[in-house]
């Protein structure tokens, strides 16, 4: 993945960060922005793109997404904050052990801290029973990944979420499981009120107090998930939840392509720590004893996250 980094502000470097980029003159502050996602690439270093202000560390990255990054000239956050940059190939000098402190605890939203299940199963056509409608509401989910992450293969561009749930949808109505049902699900009105369900779910109870401990702790929550802005504000809407940012993968120019335990590789394949929450909704195909190794926390509820955090 290419990703462009732009130096946004000029002047003396940190002694260390001079000597690894044999440059005299870089930002006390540098602020680099990810974005422009391909499919492959390498940033070069040249002293023409340094001249006009911008910085390539000739070194592969493997970013999904934008950020913003900050070194603060005080070698504590610049070790951090680049080894965020997402490289492949981290330099020796950003491998220090003193890491600053968590700050920041990113959070999926749709099955983490919300019951999405509960919402489509409202929405489906209540003639047909709970059990049928509890096991519809899965596959239709899984459909849905299953149609992203064939896009991604296709070289296709990302889809609005809504367009996704439509079409597969309408996959889900050709399986023999569900044919009985064929005439409540197709019924005028059904199909748009499953798909705008998405748009409206409940929080799981743990969740908001376990939001406002790590506010009052300090940190800073802001989701991190798949769909648009729109949706992410339609969910925090229905939800009542409260985050100080939200990064859709709309926003981003990013794909999540699948929820979760994979989420969590991702993020520790770039040097991020992760904290595991168990929902029964999601992850069904995953063994949760592989799981409980993969990171640093496996939980059964949010009750004592701000704890485990804390102690990370």
């Amino acid at each position: 993945l290419l990703c462009q980094l732009a130096v946004l502000s000029r002047a003396e470097a940190h002694p260390a960060v001079q000597k690894h980029l044999s440059s005299d003159h870089l930002s006390s502050k540098l602020i680099f922005i990810f974005d422009n996602i391909q499919n492959t690439g390498r940033v070069s270093t040249t002293q023409a793109l340094i001249a006009r202000n911008r910085l390539d560390l000739n070194r592969p990255l493997s970013a999904t997404g934008r950020g913003v990054l900050t070194y603060l000239n005080d070698g504590c956050s610049l070790e951090t904050e680049w080894k965020s940059a997402l490289y492949e190939d981290t330099p020796s000098i950003l491998q220090s052990s003193n890491i600053m402190p968590i700050r920041i605890v990113l959070f999926d939203f749709v099955g983490t801290c919300l019951d999405w299940h509960s919402s489509i199963i409202a929405a489906l056509p209540q003639d047909i029973p709970e059990q049928d409608r509890s096991s519809f509401a899965p596959q239709w989910r899984q459909t849905y990944f299953d149609a992203k992450t064939k896009r991604i293969a296709d070289g296709l561009p990302t889809e609005n979420i809504d367009v996704t749930h439509s079409k597969t949808w309408d996959q889900m109505l050709t399986k023999d499981s569900f044919a009985n049902y064929l005439p409540l699900l197709q019924t005028v009105g059904v199909k748009d009120r499953c798909i705008t369900a998405w748009h409206s779910q409940q929080a799981w109870p743990d969740v908001a107090p376990a939001l406002q401990r790590l506010h009052d702790e300090g940190y800073e929550v802001v989701v991190h998930a798949n769909g648009t802005t729109r949706l992410q504000l339609d969910l925090c809407r229905s939800s009542g939840l409260q985050f100080d940012a939200l990064f859709s993968s709309q926003l981003l120019g990013c794909v999540i392509v699948a929820a979760h335990a994979y989420d969590l590789r991702g993020a520790k394949a770039v040097g991020m720590k992760t904290v595991y929450v168990y929902r029964w909704t999601d992850d069904v195909k995953e063994n949760q004893e592989v799981v409980k190794k993969e990171n640093e926390a496996w939980l059964e509820n949010m009750d004592d996250i701000d704890q485990v955090i804390g102690s990370l």
